[in-house]
Formats: structure tokens, C-alpha cells, sequence
């Protein structure tokens, strides 16, 4: 635009010189003309001319001043035209102001158009984002994501004294899973997530979740149950290594579809789900049988928006299932060391009613937190072999978890975020947490010899823990847990009137998740 002006004021001041030259010529001509009227005298002429001589020089000089005047008046037409097209500039065409001013207006709306273009460009342009979180590249308005994550789980797992039976001192991998999850057109989210760690390879998560309400979201696949509280949490803030007693009376994975959503700013939480129903403490992918279960939680925060802190980390939930299974697959019982302790005479299968209730709570203030659940699994159960008969089998598990940060961090059921990154050098070292536990599993103790496989089978199993979790930052963990299960009335097969020995069971865990 400063070219453009520059431009105009150049032309403006040729336009001014030119009329100053063509206004000259004018007066030039005029006073020639005057001066030789001045000294051209007729009498004189007369005297020393030929009449007819005169007369024709009167004739010239008639034609001479018609043309300088032809001459004046076309110079005046020329400085008009001149005026109303603009000045000519060397190297420039001959336009007017309006025509310039004409050209300025387009070049303007050109601009314009080509700043809606580039800001169109830049809106439609993917965001890729490379941080804590993960990996991800997401359009300008979030309306698509794609997201790459990864968890990494590798432990050194130890038993002391030896006197756990079939238990091996090893170094593993726990987990190793390969995280894919995104969102299409705003509303509609997806996971999937497989695991190769302990030797298997499996598909672990897979769904896709509908989130057009908050209040009211739909998701189908295959995912977690609605049902125990610890094992609801993710696998990488769990408090300890491993999961305790009481998880394994509640499925991991199942498939199905799930109605679930929030309700008055979060203080209420709900699922309502059909399912193909797993055991406890197992994952299923399909079902070859038409039973299905249902499954239900809710899970309220009354205090969460008010101003009392010390309320505000207050949560009270239930969660049940029912439903009916026809099954020969039934479920075992691990410890914290992931030895089976207890598991179903081979003749025994499912023939009926399966139900569980879960009433469970945490409670989070500052740096302390308490979570705890009890679980009651009951299954209607059929011997086929020496001791025919069917009998509802009762179990029930429970546990007590405390956690403290020793280095001020808030603690929380979605894990603790270190105030300060593990970095020696700046004098920086992370966050400490400090935790313990009680946990216990009861079997159907009226019903044990008749469905219980008695050679390895304990009816109850009691066990206390402590351990500690150390963040490094937010994605590197270095965990480890102690703990001593007891066992009574177990192995009566194997071990006569004597229980199973006691398993003092030590794991510990770098786990890095992103």
C-alpha cells in the first residue's frame, strides 16, 4: 500500500508540472502574436507597398493568427484531457484516480481472500502433539483424534523361606501393551488395546464409547465390568503390584454394551449393562451359551462441589450382577504372589443363578487416601461325579488399602501426580507413597468337599501388606509390595491335617506408561 501512495503522489506532482508547461506555451504564443500586431502599421504599408501586396499580406497574417489560434485552443483540449484522465508517469500507463482507486479496492478484496484461505488452511490442519500424554494428532475443533499410548510393566517376583508350593523366584513381564484410542466426528471415542506381556498374547481392551450426552453415554465391545472398585481403576495407579483378594471375586473383561454417564456435576456415576458374563476373575471373548448377565453400578460423591476439603474426597458406590450360566468353565482364586490357592473339582460346572453384590468406598483428604470393598459371589453349582447334586456356592472377599504421600502431593483413586520430576541434579527426586493393606477371601466352607478340588484348594485366605510407590514422574513408577497370605484348611489332600505353608511373596515393578 505505501507503493501505491507513493505511486499516486509521484503522478499527482507530474500532472501539476505539465499544466505549468502547457500553460506557458499559451501565453508565449499569445505574446507573440501581440508583439507583431505592435509594430505592424498600416499607413506605412500603404506607402511603400503595392496596394495589392498589402492586401495579401493582411490576407497571411489573418490565416497565421486562425491557426496559432487552432493552435492555443487545441492546447486547451489537450490540458483538459490531460486533467480529467490523470498524470503520465514514465513507465506507467495512462489511468485515472478512479481507476487506481478501483484497482486498490480489488488488491484489498485479494488479501482478504487470500487470508481466508490461509486461516481455512491452518483450521483444517491437524494438530500432532508429542508430550506426557502420549502421542497424538488431532484436527483444530477436536472433532477428530487419534492418540498412541503404551504401557510397560516389568517385575522381579520373590518368595521368601520357599515355602510356597510350585513357586519360582523370576523376573517377567507383566504387561506390554500397545494403546490405540481416538474420536470420530466429536462424539463417538474408541479403544483398543492388546497385551503380550506373561507369555500371552491377548486382546485386552476393544470398544467404541458414544458420548453424545454426558449424562448418558453407550458403549459396546469389550471392556471392564461395572463391578469392583479396585479393579475398575487403571492398571497403572493400582497401590500395589498386584490386585487384591478381593478382586477375584469380580470379571475383568466381558463383552457387551454399557449405558453409563454422570449426573449433577459428577456427584452421581452409573452403569446399566448387559453382558455375556464372565467368572470371577476372568475375561471372556465370546459365549457359546444364550445366558447373559446383567450388571449394574452406582457410585455417588455427595460432598464433591462442597467448599468442606475435607469432605470432598468422599465416595460411597454399590454394584451388583445377575445372571444365569451353564458353564464347565469356572474361575480360580490367585494370592498376591499369583498362585492359585483355590479352584473347582474338574466334575464340577455351573448349572444355574450366578449373582455378586459390591458395596465399596474411598476417601481421599490431602496426602491421605483409604479405599475398601467387600464382594459376595454366589453360583449355582452341579457335581457329576462321585457326589452328584446341586447347591448354591457362596464366596466372599474383602480388603482395607491406606496410602500416605510422605511427599506432600495430593492423593487421589486416579494416582498421584508428582509436584516435581526425578532430577538429582536440580535437587529433585519425585514423589513417595507409602502404603498397607488388609485383604481376605472366604470359600463356601459348607460346601467345600463337594465341589472344591481338596488337593490344592484353601476355603479361606488371609493376607496383610505394606509397599511403597515411588514417581519419578508422571510416567515412570517404580513400585514394590510385600505381602504374607495365610491359608486355613487348605491342601487337605496334599497336606494332611496340616495347612498350606504361608506365602511370603515380594514383587517389585518399573512401570513406564505414556
Amino acid at each position: 500500500m505505501s507503493a501505491k501512495l507513493s505511486s499516486t503522489k509521484k503522478i499527482s506532482r507530474n500532472l501539476g508540472e505539465e499544466n505549468k508547461m502547457h500553460r506557458l506555451k499559451h501565453l508565449v504564443v499569445g505574446f507573440l502574436v501581440c508583439w507583431f500586431l505592435s509594430f505592424y502599421n498600416p499607413a506605412v504599408v500603404r506607402a511603400e507597398a503595392d496596394p495589392g501586396t498589402n492586401d495579401q499580406k493582411v490576407a497571411d497574417l489573418a490565416v497565421l493568427i486562425h491557426q496559432l489560434q487552432a493552435q492555443v485552443n487545441a492546447q486547451n483540449q489537450r490540458i483538459l484531457e490531460l486533467e480529467s484522465r490523470g498524470p503520465a508517469t514514465p513507465g506507467m500507463p495512462n489511468v485515472s484516480i478512479a481507476q487506481l482507486s478501483k484497482d486498490v479496492e480489488l488488491l484489498k478484496r485479494q488479501r482478504e481472500v487470500d487470508q481466508e484461505v490461509q486461516l481455512k488452511k491452518e483450521k483444517e490442519a491437524p494438530l500432532v502433539i508429542v508430550g506426557k500424554e502420549g502421542f497424538s494428532m488431532k484436527s483444530r475443533d477436536s472433532d477428530f483424534q487419534i492418540k498412541i499410548k503404551g504401557q510397560i510393566q516389568s517385575d522381579g517376583r520373590f518368595y521368601v523361606n520357599d515355602g510356597t508350593p510350585a513357586a519360582s523366584n523370576t523376573f517377567l513381564v507383566r504387561k506390554a501393551r500397545p494403546i490405540l484410542e481416538g474420536t470420530v466426528f466429536r462424539y463417538f471415542d474408541f479403544k483398543l488395546m492388546p497385551d503380550f506381556g506373561n507369555g500371552q498374547n491377548q486382546l485386552v481392551d476393544a470398544y467404541v464409547d458414544v458420548k453424545y450426552w454426558t449424562q448418558a453415554s453407550l458403549k459396546t465391545g469389550k471392556f471392564k465390568g461395572p463391578i469392583g472398585l479396585e479393579r475398575l481403576q487403571s492398571d497403572s495407579v493400582n497401590l500395589f503390584p498386584e490386585l487384591s483378594l478381593a478382586s477375584n471375586l469380580v470379571p475383568n473383561r466381558d463383552v457387551g454394551i454399557d449405558l453409563h454417564g454422570e449426573l449433577w456435576d459428577g456427584i452421581a456415576n452409573y452403569d446399566l449393562g448387559v453382558f455375556n458374563g464372565s467368572v470371577d476373575n476372568g475375561s471372556n471373548d465370546f459365549d457359546n451359551h444364550d445366558d447373559k448377565d446383567f450388571m449394574g453400578r452406582v457410585f455417588f460423591q455427595p460432598f464433591k462441589n462442597n467448599r468442606r476439603d475435607w469432605l470432598n474426597g468422599l465416595g460411597l458406590g454399590f454394584a451388583g450382577s445377575v445372571g444365569t450360566s451353564h458353564s464347565s468353565t469356572l474361575p480360580q482364586y490367585k494370592t498376591f504372589g499369583q498362585q492359585t490357592f483355590f479352584q473347582y473339582a474338574s466334575t464340577t460346572s455351573a448349572a444355574g443363578k450366578r449373582f455378586r453384590l459390591a458395596p465399596q468406598f474411598y476417601y481421599y483428604f490431602g496426602s491421605f487416601g483409604l479405599l475398601g470393598e467387600f464382594v459376595q459371589s454366589t453360583q449355582d453349582l452341579r457335581n457329576n461325579g462321585a457326589s452328584p447334586g446341586t447347591s448354591a456356592f457362596k464366596n466372599n472377599a474383602g480388603q482395607l488399602v491406606a496410602s500416605y504421600v510422605v511427599t506432600g502431593e495430593n492423593a487421589s483413586y486416579n494416582g498421584v501426580i508428582p509436584r516435581s520430576n526425578f532430577d538429582p541434579r536440580k535437587g529433585t527426586w519425585g514423589a513417595l507413597e507409602l502404603v498397607s493393606r488388609v485383604d481376605w477371601l472366604n470359600a463356601d466352607k459348607e460346601n467345600l468337599r463337594r465341589f472344591a478340588n481338596l488337593s490344592s484348594s484353601a476355603q479361606r485366605a488371609t493376607g496383610w501388606g505394606v509397599g511403597f510407590n515411588w514417581y519419578l514422574n508422571k510416567n515412570l513408577k517404580f513400585s514394590t509390595g510385600f505381602e504374607e497370605t495365610f491359608f486355613d484348611a487348605g491342601g487337605l489332600t496334599t497336606y494332611g491335617t496340616k495347612n498350606r505353608p504361608v506365602e511370603n511373596a515380594f514383587i517389585s515393578r518399573m512401570q513406564v506408561v505414556f
